[in-house]
């Protein structure tokens, strides 16, 4: 089982993303905060999980949480700031919604800027492959993942030449064969490498 928390006696938050290497949609983020005492030996890192687990768990964690946010970054502004300050501008924005407030802050990967950006910051700590040792971490990685298919699954009934139900706006062969064909959407995010072959492309919006 994932461990429960990494700073004791703190009311501790974990976050994660999703969807930061699409070339289209917008940047998902997930924050949570456990009781000291939580205990789920079925919460792993969400790219381990089926489709249908995660949506089983993610019920749960809804209702098992002591408090949970999901933070969204457009793709307009993911092409003014770049993914990876999108990134962590979406975890801030869900830190931002908690009806909790933490005294730390664990979070998925190995950057991240201080939270809140004005005034006393909360502790934070980076952890690598954390959504795969942390248990709030792990259920952030869970919401911002089956949020953002849900977001992608809308936009597929928008666009759905582009496959988005299957590939949620990655980079897949049958996702850049209808970029050839079709153009662009206002979802896709310009500043990426949309072609896959550092390819420009004219765009009107």
């Amino acid at each position: 089982m994932l461990a429960s928390y990494y700073n004791t006696g703190k009311i501790e938050a974990g976050c994660d993303e999703a969807g930061r290497g699409c070339l289209a949609g917008s940047v998902y983020a997930a924050a949570v905060i456990f009781a000291q005492d939580y205990e789920n030996d079925e919460l792993n890192d969400s790219k381990q999980l089926t489709d249908r687990r995660r949506k089983e768990l993610r019920l749960i964690i809804e209702r098992e949480a002591l408090a949970w946010a999901i933070g969204v970054v457009t793709p307009e502004e993911i092409d003014k700031i770049n993914i990876l300050n999108a990134s962590i501008l979406a975890m801030h924005r869900a830190l931002d919604k908690l009806q909790v407030r933490p005294e730390a802050i664990i979070v998925d990967g190995n950057r991240f800027k201080p939270y809140p950006s004005i005034s006393t910051p909360i502790p934070h700590t980076t952890i690598v492959k954390g959504d795969g040792k942390y248990l709030s971490i792990a259920a952030a990685s869970i919401l911002a993942k089956t949020y953002r298919d849900d977001y992608m699954d809308q936009l597929a009934e928008e666009y759905p030449q582009y496959d988005w139900q299957l590939n949620k706006g990655y980079p897949t062969k049958k996702h850049r064969e209808a970029i050839k064909q079709y153009g662009i959407t206002p979802y896709h995010r310009k500043t990426f490498n949309i072609l896959g072959n550092n390819s420009q492309l004219s765009f009107d919006f």
